[in-house]
């Protein structure tokens, strides 16, 4: 069954965020766009990449009102030294979410049973809690984050221009399509 246009489910963690360790939970999520990219685990080979191609992107994440969540199957503790010895991760400013219980990758469909640790999932979810992307794929595949970024544009857009689609390829500022039977097979 597809996640898409569903409610997150309940779920309460600790982040390791700016220093400290906070609370994470699924009404952590609600009120704002939130961007859960989810890593197998921390110290491995790609994942640091992929956080600081996140970090390097935040500010823009924030201009778009969006907050990033790294989850990984680890503890907030891991991720605190993580982000201490790693100069990749240490640029991270947004939460590094433990999973240990594995409740988030299991509700989001990338855990790996037979290893414990996630795999690559990236979700946009809208300030109602309602999951409108979903992408997930094998670990020896890193993301790049522009795309996360695209998405995140395209459904703002939407979300705030009912009736319109964005087509293929869409970036902020192009054409949009209002889906209309006159259109059918013109396109």
């Amino acid at each position: 069954m597809s996640l898409i246009n569903t409610q997150i489910q309940p779920f309460k963690t600790e982040a390791f965020h700016n220093g400290k360790f906070v609370p994470v939970s699924d009404e952590s999520l609600k009120g704002k766009w939130s961007v859960l990219i989810f890593m197998p685990a921390a110290f491995t080979f790609n994942c640091p990449t992929e956080v600081e191609d996140a970090a390097d992107n935040y500010a823009e994440f924030q201009k778009l009102g969006a907050e990033v969540y790294i989850v990984t199957t680890d503890t907030h503790f891991s991720h605190k030294v993580w982000h201490e010895t790693s100069p990749a991760v240490g640029k991270a400013r947004f939460p590094l979410v433990g999973d240990p219980t594995h409740t988030l990758t299991n509700a989001f469909g990338v855990h790996i049973p037979e290893e414990g640790l996630a795999l690559r999932g990236t979700f946009i979810i809208n300030p109602e809690g309602t999951i409108k992307t979903a992408e997930i794929h094998s670990n020896e595949i890193a993301r790049d984050v522009k795309e996360t970024l695209r998405k995140l544009k395209a459904a703002q857009y939407t979300a705030s221009h009912p009736g319109e689609v964005c087509p293929a390829k869409w970036n902020e500022g192009a054409k949009t399509i209002a889906p209309s039977l006159d259109l059918v097979g013109k396109i």
